[in-house]
Parts: C-alpha cells; sequence; structure tokens
C-alpha cells in the first residue's frame, strides 16, 4: 500500500432536530478537525421532507466533497463519521427517525464496498432527490454507476422550489 494516498469521498449529512442547518455546520466543522480529513467543498442547504417514516420534522440535508490523506479505508471513515454522529449525540432508536445528525458515506472514489456495517456506493441514493439534488449542485460532473445526479434525478418523481425539495415517500419498510 502506498505511503501517501490521497482519496476523494462524497458524504450525505442530515438533520432534523434542533437547528438543522446549524447541526450541518457543527458536524462540517468537526469532520474537518479530524487529522487526514479535509472539508473541500459543501452543496447548499436543503429543506426535506421526511421519507419512510413521514410523521417526523423535515430535514435540513446538504452533501459535502471530503479529501482523505493517508491510510483510510470505507471502515476507518465510517468509524470517523459515526464519532462525529456520536459527539453530536445520535443516538439510534428508531430506524429512519429523527436524528441531530446523520452522516451517510455516498461515494469513496471508485470504491464497492460491502461489509455488515456499511456499503459503498450508499445503496439507495440513487432513489433519493434529497442526496442527488445537492450532489447535483456540488459535483454536476460526478458519476454514480456510470449516470451524473442529474441523470438519476430524471428517473424520478420529486421538484425543488427554492430550498425545498419534495418527494413522494415510499412505504415504509425497515432499513
Amino acid at each position: 500500500m502506498p505511503h501517501h494516498t490521497v482519496t476523494q469521498a462524497y458524504l450525505g449529512l442530515g438533520s432534523n432536530m434542533g437547528d438543522g442547518p446549524a447541526n450541518l455546520r457543527r458536524a462540517l466543522e468537526l469532520l474537518g478537525a479530524i487529522p487526514g480529513l479535509t472539508v473541500e467543498a459543501v452543496s447548499p442547504i436543503f429543506r426535506t421532507e421526511p421519507q419512510g417514516l413521514t410523521d417526523q420534522a423535515w430535514f435540513a440535508n446538504c452533501a459535502a466533497h471530503v479529501r482523505l490523506e493517508g491510510a483510510w479505508t470505507p471502515e476507518t471513515l465510517l468509524d470517523a463519521t459515526s464519532g462525529v454522529e456520536d459527539a453530536m449525540g445520535r443516538v439510534r432508536t428508531v430506524v429512519w427517525g429523527p436524528r441531530v445528525i446523520d452522516i451517510d458515506i455516498l461515494l469513496l472514489d471508485g470504491c464497492e464496498w460491502l461489509s455488515d456495517r456499511l456499503q459503498i456506493p450508499h445503496p439507495r441514493m440513487c432513489e433519493r432527490a434529497f442526496v442527488l439534488v445537492p450532489l447535483m449542485h456540488l459535483a454536476p460532473d460526478l458519476r454514480i454507476r456510470d449516470a451524473s445526479p442529474s441523470q438519476w434525478l430524471s428517473r424520478l418523481t420529486y421538484s425543488v422550489e427554492g430550498d425545498i425539495i419534495r418527494q413522494p415517500s415510499k412505504p415504509f419498510r425497515g432499513e
């Protein structure tokens, strides 16, 4: 393995407890404080309807492009993002329920990864306007399984009005 590697990753962030946009900014600050992790760019913040479990507050969502320097693996990146969630008081009780912060690893270079803890590319990202719209703003030429964010969006029913993303919710089924 090379001594010094630089890896690009895309993260999806969401919050629907307290001040969502402030929670997203705090999570990005905490991520940026991790040695070897640099937040390169962040999409605009969008307000989105909850998916799955709809009886909860709307989310604030954004996507971030991060640069990883050194010996990162998908699992060490997951440990880092989970550490930020834990530091911000995330409690995992209700599947798809309210959360102070949620950080998903969407893409990690061209890596495909599957373990009992993590799947990359994120398995549901191409069904979710609240992931794809911020990604389209951040990296319109990004390739996700051979299609761009806008090409994936063209297959979905959704609308964007200003900073609000609406997408009809699918019936709840546990994650």
